[in-house]
């Protein structure tokens, strides 16, 4: 009986063992299967990410918005377009035309 009662508390032993170490395996692949969908994310991020402008950009795109606020969207189309002449693929790009069609609406309202 007493012999009986060890296998069984061996055989349990080494079952724990083997779950254990099955059980780290996975848990240790779905960490680096994370690690790379984090580090694949991260490359996608910075690919997507908008150079830098320089600061001709955005001196251009300040000076545009505040003719904008300052009730001038004569001026401010002309900056705007200036900026979207010489950068048109730059940083500010995308606001600057968005900001274009505003102040065109804006003048043609007036």
């Amino acid at each position: 009986m007493k012999l009986l009662f060890w296998l069984l508390l061996m055989a349990a032993g080494a079952g724990l063992a083997y779950w254990w170490r099955g059980w780290r395996r996975r848990h240790a692949e779905r960490e680096q299967a994370a690690a790379a969908r984090m580090a694949s994310f991260m490359a996608q991020a910075r690919a997507a990410a908008p150079p830098p402008a320089d600061p001709a950009q955005k001196l251009l795109f300040d000076a545009a918005a505040k003719a904008g606020e300052a009730s001038e969207p004569a001026l401010a189309i002309q900056l705007y377009a200036r900026l979207i002449a010489r950068f048109p693929d730059g940083g500010f790009a995308a606001q600057a035309r968005a900001a274009l069609e505003l102040q065109k609406n804006k003048l043609t309202k007036s």
